[in-house]
């Protein structure tokens, strides 16, 4: 029996780290994943160095129950993200959910506003570590946490090791 094709949401706002999105966006398809990306709002979604994703769907279009798993990009993108309540509530019911959530540079700013990080551990790049305690998380500076069903990295040069441990993830989850 030939196993389902897994599906993976990917949010992005204007401003994203631009290879935070792009590596792990072509890693996972080469794995045979689907790669959804969710936005505030339909169409080109330009990055900070001149890559343009598009937002195939807005949070309105669609429920975490869709997912196998959630990846959340760095850069500009999730402080734009964080204050579209629809976006916050999308991350908290799929972290809920105990299905995989990885997040990568500024991408753990969405798990604040979402208010999911109280006594979990986890990376990101060090401007926000203090907003990571402040919000009940356990910050460590290393390249790739994983603390039950959160992936986390830092700086695009842990793309590599957050690109296996999304391979990784992807593969446990349960079709």
């Amino acid at each position: 029996m030939q196993s389902q094709q897994k599906h993976v949401a990917m949010v992005l706002a204007q401003n994203f780290e631009d290879v935070e999105a792009t590596d792990p966006k072509e890693y996972l398809e080469r794995q045979g994943a689907k790669v959804t990306v969710i936005g505030i709002e339909r169409g080109e979604i330009q990055g900070k160095k001149g890559a343009t994703l598009t937002a195939d769907a807005t949070f309105e279009d669609v429920s975490p129950d869709d997912f196998d798993m959630l990846v959340i990009p760095g850069g500009g993108a999730p402080e734009n993200l964080r204050i579209h309540d629809p976006a916050v509530e999308f991350t908290r019911q799929f972290v809920s959910s105990g299905r995989p959530v990885a997040a990568i540079c500024h991408g753990p700013q969405l798990l604040i506003s979402a208010k999911v990080l109280d006594g979990r551990r986890l990376t990101a790049v060090n401007k926000i570590r203090d907003d990571i305690v402040n919000a009940g998380g356990n910050y460590v500076d290393e390249p790739l946490v994983e603390d039950g069903n959160l992936i986390t990295s830092r700086v695009p040069a842990d793309l590599p090791v957050f690109d296996e441990a999304l391979g990784r993830a992807l593969g446990a989850v349960a079709v």
